[in-house]
């Protein structure tokens, strides 16, 4: 494997990832409810001051750093945590959380999109997935969707996790390549 510890711009792409890491595992479990007595709501408290707060001071400081990428991904998410932390106990339609959640996979669809490392890329497509699916499971009142979109945001926030990990430890954050024409061959 190779271990390029480079996932990013340093201290702030760091920052960043262990914040939207922390946010998203302690919402997903409790979206998925595998936890006696921990829900969603429990996670209003992360998501306000880790996943919003500190993610979008983040964000800033990478934009001041010249890290456009990390800036505007940390920025955006950390707007979106902070609006879902702080409407949490408003009584919204099922249809209004539907429409805001489809908004915040938009977001994290655009960061897919927009390349960068294998596990920054890993991470919004996760988080895409996992806000796509909770949205379909607002609109369609789904609690078996609303599960898997819970355990799609824990394995984005393990990947986000692990990048932030990584990159301090020196662990290896890129996959291997093969190199071009090197293939298995059958033996005869």
């Amino acid at each position: 494997m190779d271990n390029d510890v480079s996932a990013g711009s340093g201290t702030t792409t760091v920052a960043g990832r262990l914040a939207l890491g922390i946010t998203l595992l302690a919402f997903g479990l409790g979206t998925t409810g595998v936890i006696d007595n921990v829900t969603t709501s429990d996670a209003v408290s992360i998501a306000h001051y880790v996943g919003g707060v500190a993610l979008f001071l983040v964000g800033l400081l990478a934009l001041r750093d010249r890290d456009t990428a990390s800036g505007t991904g940390y920025v955006a998410l950390g707007a979106l945590w902070f609006t879902w932390a702080v409407s949490s106990a408003d009584h919204t339609s099922a249809n209004g959380a539907g429409l805001f959640l489809l908004l915040f996979a938009l977001v994290a669809l655009s960061l897919t999109l927009a390349g960068g490392d294998q596990l920054g890329q890993g991470v919004y497509g996760l988080l895409f997935l996992a806000m796509l699916l909770l949205a379909v499971a607002n609109f369609a009142d789904s609690s078996s969707l609303a599960k898997a979109g819970g355990w799609v945001a824990v394995a984005a926030g393990a990947v986000a996790w692990y990048a932030a990990t990584a990159a301090l430890a020196h662990w290896p954050t890129a996959l291997p390549r093969r190199a071009a024409g090197r293939g298995v061959t059958a033996a005869g």
